[in-house]
């Protein structure tokens, strides 16, 4: 069977689904990114409080957010088969669902908060961030109906909405930033956790207008006509529990095990912390390329897939694969090229710069099997092929990842950048091990239907 051979066509349909995706997922770390930027014109103490109380925030939001996962290919399913009916039902129980788990996730996050003074954090770091954690906490829930929303309009390939709700979202964020947090236009000036109020009140408006948009207009006619009659029933629950727990503990084994490598290299000085910070959240930038690539080969393979068209699941993956191995190794490259210059738009600090331009270094290497393991994670939650991706991600971060870093970092004292050699591994070992499954169920389809 070729391998990654593009075809055309699917590049302009995978594109096509994927650049409002990709915006719209930018636009979700831009508020992130936007705050580390503000933060660290206030000084070091106030981006490393920002940097760990994002760190354990997100360690926690992104179980919340890879439980609505499953909604994507559940409902491309379902309107493949033409059940408007079926779609409304997955709509109103992935609702509850993630409305429950995010309740089970602020509760998780609001016991967090006390252990962070036994992390081994700088004091007046951690003076700094629980505060600014505790307001934080509480988007917890908008943004759980912001990604239910955002991951139905996949399902039913409308991947615009999201992006000008997102997109609103952060230019709210932007403005509320420097408002609050030097109390322009009679606003209160609230220092450094005007930063922390401004990503809550943005997040809330991103999640209550997507749900206005969804149940009160008609964009999705299939939800304002039969959200009211749809019913809450244990197998739409049960699916969407089982592909979305697993999708949950994908997302939750990675982006885990970079929130402890950010813990350890807070050990060893605020410097670190901020460098890993800076790097991390240029990373995560470019991650959400290859990401948006990833949901629009989940709702390309899943329309394959239920329609049993295995040489057009296999051209559609093989499409995606190629476009986020050459976007990511684009990336790569200007990381390695400006890796001195990215930093200095976050702080003047050079000894977090020199920090952060060597993490950058790694992270420009590891670009192409970040791309790679999200698009094929995103491929086989397509075709519900859950559990094995599963079992890597928990392997290759877990198991080879953090105990290597600890080696790396404490035994052979490379201290940060031994932390994030044990990422680049990691990554490397996940998109290698993903490919080879992928690669085994593309053969085992064209038996189904041979060339």
């Amino acid at each position: 069977m070729p391998l990654l051979r593009p075809d055309k066509f699917h590049v302009r349909e995978t594109l096509s689904l994927a650049w409002p995706v990709v915006l719209t997922q930018v636009g979700h770390v831009l508020t992130s990114l936007v705050d580390i930027i503000f933060l660290g014109r206030l000084g070091k103490d106030e981006l490393a409080a920002g940097v760990l109380s994002n760190t354990l925030y997100v360690l926690v939001l992104v179980f919340c957010i890879g439980m609505s996962y499953a909604v994507t290919p559940l409902v491309a399913e379902a309107k493949g088969e033409g059940k408007a009916s079926r779609m409304a039902a997955l709509f109103k129980n992935a609702m509850l669902l993630n409305f429950v788990v995010a309740i089970g996730c602020f509760i998780i996050l609001s016991l967090l908060s006390p252990l962070m003074q036994y992390m081994q954090q700088p004091t007046e770091v951690v003076k700094k961030a629980i505060p600014f954690f505790e307001i934080l906490i509480f988007s917890m829930i908008p943004v759980s109906f912001f990604f239910t929303g955002k991951q139905f309009c996949e399902g039913v390939s409308n991947t615009k909405i999201a992006l000008l709700i997102s997109i609103s979202g952060n230019i709210i964020n932007v403005i509320l930033n420097y408002v609050l947090i030097w109390g322009k236009i009679g606003f209160p000036e609230m220092g450094y956790l005007g930063s922390a109020w401004a990503s809550f009140i943005s997040r809330v408006f991103m999640g209550v207008v997507f749900m206005l948009v969804l149940l009160k207009s008609n964009r999705i006619p299939e939800i304002k006509a039969l959200f009211k009659t749809a019913r809450v029933n244990k197998w739409d629950m049960s699916r969407l529990w089982k592909i979305g727990l697993n999708s949950a503990l994908q997302f939750t084994f990675e982006v885990a095990a970079f929130a402890i490598a950010g813990i350890m290299c807070g050990t060893f000085s605020k410097e670190h912390l901020d460098g890993h910070g800076i790097a991390l959240n240029l990373a995560s930038f470019t991650y959400m390329f290859a990401s948006g690539i990833s949901s629009a080969a989940t709702i390309r393979a899943a329309v394959y897939y239920s329609a049993k068209d295995w040489k057009g699941l296999r051209t559609a993956g093989n499409t995606a694969i190629a476009l986020a191995l050459t976007i990511m190794g684009l990336f790569g490259l200007l990381f390695m090229i400006f890796r001195k210059i990215l930093p200095a738009f976050f702080t003047e600090d050079l000894a977090i710069i020199d920090i952060a331009s060597d993490l950058l270094i790694i992270a420009a290497l590891f670009q192409i099997f970040d791309g790679l393991q999200v698009t094929i994670i995103g491929l086989l939650r397509g075709i519900q092929d859950v559990k094995y991706p599963t079992y890597v991600t928990l392997i290759g971060y877990w198991l080879v990842a953090l105990p290597l870093a600890a080696i790396l970092a404490y035994n052979f004292q490379l201290a940060s950048i031994g932390v994030w050699i044990a990422l680049l591994v990691s990554l490397i070992f996940v998109g290698l091990a993903l490919f080879l499954r992928y690669n085994w169920l593309m053969r085992k389809f064209a038996n189904f239907n041979p060339d």
